[in-house]
């Protein structure tokens, strides 16, 4: 007996020893699985989400990002930057692509800069008869241009250089600056062109830039009215315990952020903070847009669809600071549950040894001011779901989130209501098994949304978002529902709760209903 006494001693012994060697370096399991609602589209801006954020711009489709094409009215050609940059413009395309196309750098409501393919801006070389020319990287007060339209049709337009005269087609191979501008808007005007422009990414730096001096007061009256107290009382009625609040970079720099961005985001979060607390939920703060974008979107902030995050070590080191900042102010609020460290970095563009040290660095600053926050690390979009899984597994409170659309790829487009449901019930439930392990890190499924590119009714719609809530019930950390308002009413959870579509409070592991694999 008094062996077998001692043996259980010593079994107890290493387990409890087991047990703190594991939450000491290991997965620590959360208190409670997270069932929450993404912010989207407030301290981040996205104008899909709401568009009439957007209508007081003048000259809309002249934002940042938006693609320009000029096609010469006396030679029916467009312009076009010659081998892509880093040479002359010409006027020799019948088609507008690639070349043909310059992405616009606002720089008021009627002048920009123009870039061209190859990232280089459209000049003016004042010594060489005015020839126009695309050779310049950084661009400055000679790259501007004011573009003039003509007021009984705007989609005849004059450019007008810094040197006071304005591009004129003198042959396909001649552009120059050098036209008067006068001689009207007809069609034998060497300097008029038809204008031609495709919508660019309309995020933070769109919209703040767009409005330019009056962004200030059109964003805190955003900020104000778009989120507020009522709603978190929603959430916390209707089955939800946390909130994921996406932020940008330059919360950390406010009340002054670097132009174009605005202060006042950082008071409205701590709004969120306080609100939280009031009807006990827990708060994620995601980094959604980091500097130069982590993924060339809008909803990263993206100037111009450019992937600029990452590719030096001074933005790195800046996101870090980023993440100093926003677990030092709230690592002592009861409601801070969570610090996303990037949301959506996109490979090839961000390479995983990049992402994966900035990960590794980032853990290293959260815990110096937290030891039980939990640390979100997202997947990168078009890489492999697994490839986070070992550097998570070594690290305690750690997170691995992905996110679950059915959409963004034509096969689903072709795709019946039943065979949705079947994708989620077999398909997504195999990815989120090869993720969702037990000696793993914890999973998130960060965004997910009951919407799909078909005609359905609203039973399909329920029985879609039933489906999807009880299969990322099983994720081991929780998961969030992408967004809590939208103008696009399936994207919206508050619509969808009021209208029935949906129902939060009575989710659980249900029964799988289908048999059917995608491949």
């Amino acid at each position: 007996m008094a062996f077998i006494m001692s043996t259980r001693k010593v079994v107890c012994i290493l387990i409890i020893c087991c047990s703190l060697i594991y939450n000491t370096y290991g997965r620590t399991d959360p208190s409670f699985l997270v069932k929450a609602v993404n912010l989207g589209g407030w301290l981040v801006t996205e104008s899909w989400i709401k568009p009439s954020l957007f209508d007081g711009i003048v000259n809309r489709d002249f934002l940042d990002g938006a693609g320009l094409q000029f096609k010469s009215v006396t030679v029916g050609k467009y312009l076009c930057a010659e081998l892509g940059g880093g040479n002359i413009i010409v006027a020799n395309r019948s088609d507008a692509s690639g070349w043909e196309t310059f992405t616009a750098w606002r720089v008021t409501e009627t002048t920009y800069q123009l870039r061209v393919f190859n990232k280089q801006f459209i000049d003016v070389d004042k010594d060489a008869n005015n020839v126009v020319l695309a050779t310049t990287t950084v661009p400055g007060e000679s790259q501007t241009f004011q573009i003039v339209r003509n007021s009984d049709n705007a989609n005849r337009v004059k450019i007008k250089a810094s040197n006071g005269f304005f591009l004129q087609v003198r042959t396909e191979e001649f552009v120059t600056a050098d036209h008067d501008g006068e001689s009207g808007w007809g069609d034998n005007n060497p300097s008029v062109f038809v204008l031609n422009s495709i919508r660019g990414p309309e995020g933070e730096f769109q919209v703040t830039n767009g409005y330019g001096p009056k962004a200030a007061q059109v964003m805190k009256e955003h900020w104000d009215t778009f989120i507020t107290e009522e709603d978190f009382k929603f959430i916390s009625e209707n089955g939800l315990n946390a909130v994921r609040i996406p932020v940008g970079w330059w919360i950390a720099s406010d009340p002054t952020p670097p132009k174009p961005y605005v202060g006042g985001s950082l008071a409205a979060l701590d709004n969120a903070f306080t609100w939280a607390k009031k009807y006990s939920l827990q708060v994620i703060v995601d980094l959604h847009a980091a500097p130069g974008s982590q993924n060339g979107n809008e909803h990263s902030a993206s100037r111009d669809g450019s992937l600029e995050w990452g590719k030096t070590e001074s933005s790195i080191q800046q996101t870090l600071d980023v993440i100093d900042f926003l677990s030092a102010r709230y690592a002592k609020d009861s409601s801070f549950y969570a610090i996303e460290l990037l949301n959506e970095p996109t490979a090839p563009g961000v390479s995983l040894d990049t992402v994966t040290k900035y990960y590794r660095d980032g853990y290293d600053v959260v815990r110096k001011h937290s030891s039980s926050a939990y640390v979100i690390m997202c997947n990168r979009l078009s890489a492999d779901n697994t490839e986070l899984l070992s550097l998570g597994s070594g690290l305690d409170r750690v997170v691995i989130d992905v996110h679950y659309y059915n959409l963004f790829a034509d096969f689903f487009d072709r795709m019946t209501v039943q065979q949705h449901i079947d994708y989620v019930n077999n398909n997504r439930s195999a990815e989120l098994s090869m993720v969702n392990t037990s000696n793993g890190p914890l999973i998130l499924v960060g965004e997910w949304v009951a919407e799909w590119g078909i005609t359905a009714t609203k039973e399909d719609y329920q029985r879609f978002g039933n489906a999807q809530l009880a299969l990322y019930g099983r994720a081991t950390f929780g998961w969030a529902y992408w967004t809590l308002k939208n103008v696009n009413q399936h994207w919206s959870l508050e619509w969808m709760i009021k209208n029935g579509y949906i129902n939060i409070e009575n989710t659980g592991v249900t029964k799988l209903e289908s048999s059917t694999v995608f491949t």
